[in-house]
């Protein structure tokens, strides 16, 4: 079976707005045909909402009604975020950024076992190190 993937906020974005890469969306679409669950971490919800709050966030649904759409697509689930992952994301092994999303990302995908699909250059720095499981989109 293949490790399921989990949707860094951008990958997420992009997947929403119709404006994901071909790679990725054929890795998504095979991740389904596998019957492979895609996973959305909570902070993907907490990140739109700093993003709605600034001004920055582009979508013609609320907030709320888009990470519903999101979660609510076939083969997509909600990660979930335990106190130990929360824990975890503060004492993640080797070099990564101090933004509080990337290390719940990175915390949640080590704790499942997950890919990570992003774009993020700290998260995919991290995966190179050997610290994480990630694939560009």
């Amino acid at each position: 079976m293949m490790q399921p993937y989990l949707l860094d906020t951008c990958a997420a974005l992009w997947l929403m707005a119709d404006v994901l890469p071909a790679p990725a969306l054929a890795a998504l679409a095979h991740a389904h045909q596998e019957r492979s669950p895609v996973y959305v971490s909570p902070v993907t919800a907490w990140e739109i909402g700093i993003m709605a709050r600034k001004g920055r966030f582009r979508s013609s649904y609320t907030p709320q009604h888009w990470f519903e759409l999101l979660v609510g697509a076939p083969g997509m689930a909600i990660a979930e975020m335990p106190a130990k992952v929360l824990l975890e994301s503060q004492l993640l092994p080797g070099p990564i950024n101090a933004d509080p999303a990337d290390r719940i990302i990175a915390a949640t995908a080590r704790e499942y076992g997950f890919t990570v699909m992003t774009r993020d250059r700290a998260l995919l720095a991290y995966a190179k190190e050997g610290y994480l499981s990630a694939v560009e989109c």
